[in-house]
């Protein structure tokens, strides 16, 4: 008698890199170590040697970076687009797009409760990657709430612009409806923000980061990583916890 089992849950192109730099990041630290043992039994004086000799630094040092540039998190202090502790145990990074309906749903529903478990508890820090996959709206929008991060506003302005977003589809983001976000998020400096809404540094920083997440295989949004895990889409509170809880077990939390 057979019995049917499920099939396998597909893994994303990038998890399994971030899986792969994992293992890799393991054998080159044992490498390291292991050379560096190597630099230590080399460097003990034997009998034969004088204390001239002994005194003698060795050639050259083997470092103890074994980064592979595969790393997602950033854990940059300065991040205005970053919410939690820089040194919590684990970094949950969305990528999103301000006009995404479904980037909505996860921060109206889900992301309030991974704040209040994860983030406000100091076990997770979020980390926000804007894209630009719905056209120039698209980036206007991401340029307003990095003028506004800037101004120490980002998690108000991120909750303003999807507090506002239709059920469906990709709303308008006219300059008008940007600048009212602002004053609804409580942007102290609202001449400032429509002067930086025009910078072309910060348009070129959202155009940039829409590269880098095509670049790591991020075609739709909203897109998640923790650790060396990766889920897509706007998916079921229970999912998230999942995912969290497993990458605190796996930092010792």
């Amino acid at each position: 008698m057979s019995t049917n089992t499920p099939a396998p849950k597909p893994v994303h192109p990038l998890a399994r890199k971030l899986r792969f730099a994992r293992i890799l990041n393991v054998v080159l630290g044992a490498i390291a170590a292991f050379l560096l043992v190597v630099v230590i039994a080399l460097s003990v004086p034997s009998a034969a040697q004088s204390p001239a000799d002994a005194a003698q630094p060795p050639a050259s040092d083997t470092g103890s970076g074994t980064g592979t540039g595969a790393e997602i998190a950033t854990r940059d202090p300065d991040d205005p687009l970053a919410i939690g502790d820089v040194d919590a145990p684990v970094v949950l990074v969305e990528w999103a797009d301000f006009r995404c309906p479904f980037c909505a749903v996860v921060t109206n529903e889900t992301l309030p409760v991974i704040f209040e478990e994860y983030v406000d508890k100091g076990l997770v820090r979020y980390e926000f990657r804007d894209v630009a996959f719905f056209g120039d709206e698209s980036i206007d929008a991401a340029v307003a709430a990095r003028a506004a991060g800037e101004q120490g506003k980002f998690p108000e302005y991120l909750e303003a612009v999807f507090a506002a977003a239709p059920e469906k589809g990709h709303p308008d983001m006219p300059r008008e409806k940007l600048i009212g976000f602002a004053t609804e998020a409580g942007v102290p400096d609202l001449a400032k923000f429509e002067q930086d809404l025009d910078r072309a540094d910060l348009r070129d920083a959202v155009l940039a980061s829409t590269a880098e997440a095509q670049k790591l295989g991020v075609t739709s949004v909203p897109f998640f990583v923790a650790g060396d895990q990766a889920i897509a889409g706007a998916q079921p509170i229970e999912n998230f916890r999942a995912l969290l809880d497993e990458q605190l077990a796996a930092a010792g939390k």
